[in-house]
């Protein structure tokens, strides 16, 4: 069993810091431990956003703050579904779709309904990849503080192609290859009923 160490009275601290006193330091430069405890260290004001002054530019921002991964990641990242060998073959171009819609110069309203439609046709005319064109979106002035992102539909297709009633249809979605459209088209593969 160990034994708590005791404080010391008042008499032994008086009489230690008479002894401290007549010591004679060995290394003058160094601190003694009880001198710099007993200085608090000065704290730095928190900054504020508000520390600016009239005139004086905004500093550039060092990282973007995109906090959603990008589409091809998304894209990527989600388990697969088809045969492997399908799979690579159609990444690589050497599957040809069956079908195609280009969803250029639509709005979300007008392409959702097309989409579904075009999808739900495919699968009953027993079509297996199809291929949707929508474009890679143009480059707009963006004025305001929340950032849009550059190509709406071709953001959006693969949110639609998730949910019902399409969710249920499509088995794999994948960014198409250079020759059926690059980064504006996706392949989508369809499950057999």
């Amino acid at each position: 069993m160990s034994r708590r160490p005791r404080g010391l009275s008042p008499e032994e601290k008086e009489l230690w810091s008479r002894v401290a006193a007549s010591a004679r330091a060995m290394r003058p430069g160094k601190v003694r431990p009880d001198e710099a405890e007993a200085k608090p260290k000065p704290r730095k004001p928190h900054p504020t956003p508000l520390d600016f002054r009239i005139g004086e530019t905004a500093r550039p921002l060092s990282v973007a703050h995109d906090l959603v991964p990008a589409l091809e990641e998304r894209l990527a990242a989600q388990p697969l579904r088809m045969d492997r060998r399908t799979h690579q073959q159609m990444l690589r171009g050497k599957l040809k779709p069956e079908a195609r819609i280009d969803l250029h110069g639509m709005t979300l309203a007008e392409a959702h309904p097309e989409l579904i439609r075009f999808i739900l046709n495919a699968q009953a005319a027993g079509k297996r990849m199809v291929l949707v064109i929508t474009g890679k979106g143009k480059m707009r002035d963006d004025p305001g503080p929340i950032p849009q992102r550059m190509g709406v539909l071709r953001h959006q297709l693969p949110t639609w192609l998730t949910q019902p009633p399409l969710g249920a249809v499509v088995m794999q979605i994948a960014p198409a290859h250079l020759k059926h459209g690059g980064g504006g088209a996706f392949y989508v593969y369809l499950r057999r009923f």
